[in-house]
């Protein structure tokens, strides 16, 4: 695996926001990790022809905000009764099969166990949601065309 390799993987977990990936080619094994402290990106290198190299620069990750960010602050205030349903991927969230069409929920509509709650396209594969609990919806926590973090909420059900 050349150096280049490993920049153009570097460039790849940027872009795409993934935490952390592990290649293995042959006997040579390659893990990048982005620390949710900022501490380091490369967290394991185990390339024994390459261990004379330099490392790639750490990347830039800012350092995680002692005040609770909106999202885990509305999964931390929800009601007994309310369910926060969050994104299981990285993606870009649409609310709405296509531009201009009917929204597939609107706040205040009642939805069942396994309907179709938007939209999330991850690496040009778009990806249905599905409820995992009947009840009403009370909140929508992503507009259409938003980018979303896996774990991030996206609607609270009542």
């Amino acid at each position: 695996m050349d150096i280049r390799k490993i920049k153009k993987l570097i460039e790849l977990l940027e872009e795409s926001g993934i935490a952390e990936i592990e290649i293995k080619e042959g006997e040579e094994a390659l893990r990048i990790s982005r620390m949710p402290t900022g501490t380091a990106a490369m967290a394991h290198h185990q390339i024994p022809q390459m261990a004379s190299l330099p490392l790639a620069a750490p990347l830039a990750v800012p350092p995680k905000a002692a005040v609770p960010t909106a999202a885990e602050a509305a999964i931390a205030k929800a009601k007994a009764n309310e369910h926060v349903i969050t994104a299981p991927m990285v993606g870009t969230f649409y609310g709405a099969p296509s531009p201009g069409a009917k929204p597939f929920i609107e706040i205040g509509d009642e939805i069942k166990v396994g309907q179709v709650l938007c939209i999330i396209e991850a690496m040009k594969m778009m990806n249905q949601i599905e409820s995992d609990k009947a009840g009403r919806v009370t909140s929508i926590m992503a507009r259409n065309g938003d980018p979303v973090e896996f774990g991030q909420p996206l609607f609270v059900v009542e």
